[in-house]
């Protein structure tokens, strides 16, 4: 297993949670039609990415797996951080 391959694998599944959020968070803000047909195409993106990666190396697929489950702690420390004052 190559370490290098592992971690960029995982800042690409970091990058593709992230993404599918933006997204998601996005398409819920729309009109009922256009967030079903948006939900559905993300949802086809994320299945033919996942079945690519799972077709690679095993290095690969575990370096994704690691990057899309330590996104989300750490995504939600970094908004829930305080943010310092700016003095004048």
């Amino acid at each position: 297993m190559d370490a290098l391959t592992v971690l960029a694998s995982a800042a690409f599944g970091s990058t593709a949670y992230l993404t599918t959020l933006s997204g998601v968070t996005w398409l819920n803000r729309q009109a009922s039609g256009v967030k079903f047909a948006g939900l559905v195409v993300i949802g086809m993106i994320l299945c033919a990415l996942v079945g690519t990666i799972a077709d690679a190396s095993q290095s690969v697929a575990i370096g994704f797996i690691v990057g899309a489950g330590i996104t989300p702690p750490v995504f939600r420390w970094i908004l829930q951080r305080p943010r310092p004052v700016a003095s004048s």
